[in-house]
């Protein structure tokens, strides 16, 4: 990045740390912690999506609905996050090629299921080998998304669930005695004052869900873990400008200050949030 860069070997000190902590690679590091906030932020709508779903079909009088609700919520808090992490991805992946395969390549004779091999046509690859690197980037990152959003939104879908049951059932009870419709009464009293009851939990999700974005490591995406690993691992002078021995501690101390640093922004915003939301609230349990 700058001019006296040209040879790392004959610079030392203030210099060659500007050269090192700008080199191409950094930059992909510090890139990378935008990839964290862009999960976060793409992910929490999808929660929701998926929590506001669980809970209102486990509270659906149809059955096969609320048995669905019951389902997703009890099957996805059972099973280890990390199994979910890794299979959702996979799922989705071969799910889309195999339709994909169906739709495009009729001609296709062979099994797609070849021992423990999943094969398709070229043309049913998602994303195609000759599409740009962006793309296989985008896709991987919108897979690991998903699967967050699948195993979070069941967490939250029990906290919402909870929060629903919470309002004061005397409210319910005289807005359906003044002629308010089910649909009236979730979204002019249940929806505005269950929030106060779920903050609580939606909350501690939220600061779990922070601890669990070092995971994109594993579904493929380059995160800050990644690059904290391949930039922190000793280098030679065969293999790098820079030669320098294992320093992944100290990247690793970084990325601690960092989620220290947004955790403890993030417990300001909730604690904020939770004040202004309980003016006027009236919560007592008692009341119902």
């Amino acid at each position: 990045m700058f001019e006296f860069c040209i040879d790392p070997k004959i610079i030392e000190g203030f210099s060659w740390w500007s050269c090192y902590l700008t080199t191409g690679k950094h930059l992909y590091f510090y890139g990378s912690f935008f990839v964290v906030f862009a999960l976060l932020l793409f992910t929490v709508p999808l929660i929701l999506i998926f929590a506001f779903a669980g809970a209102i079909a486990r509270k659906s009088s149809i059955f096969p609905i609320r048995w669905f609700g019951i389902l997703y919520t009890s099957m996805v808090r059972g099973v280890p996050d990390v199994i979910f992490f890794l299979f959702v991805p996979i799922a989705l992946d071969q799910g889309i090629e195999y339709l994909r395969h169906k739709a495009k390549c009729s001609d296709w004779t062979e099994s797609i299921r070849q021992g423990n091999d999943f094969v398709v046509c070229q043309a049913a690859k998602m994303p195609l080998g000759s599409s740009d690197q962006w793309v296989h980037e985008a896709y991987g990152f919108f897979t690991a998304a998903l699967a967050f959003s699948i195993v979070f939104g069941a967490f939250a879908a029990n906290t919402i669930y909870g929060a629903l049951n919470a309002v004061p059932h005397n409210q319910l009870e005289t807005a359906s005695a003044y002629g308010m419709s089910r649909h009236q009464i979730f979204i002019r009293i249940q929806l505005p004052q269950m929030w106060i009851y779920a903050l609580p939990g939606l909350s501690n999700l939220w600061m779990i869900l922070i601890k669990a974005t070092p995971l994109l490591f594993l579904l493929g995406v380059e995160d800050i873990v990644y690059w904290a690993r391949e930039l922190g691992g000793s280098k030679s002078e065969r293999f790098s400008s820079y030669p320098h021995s294992d320093w992944r501690l100290g990247y690793f101390i970084v990325l601690l200050i960092f989620y220290l640093i947004l955790s403890w922004v993030s417990e300001i915003f909730f604690k904020r949030l939770n004040i202004k939301l309980s003016k006027g609230q009236a919560t007592l349990g008692s009341s119902q």
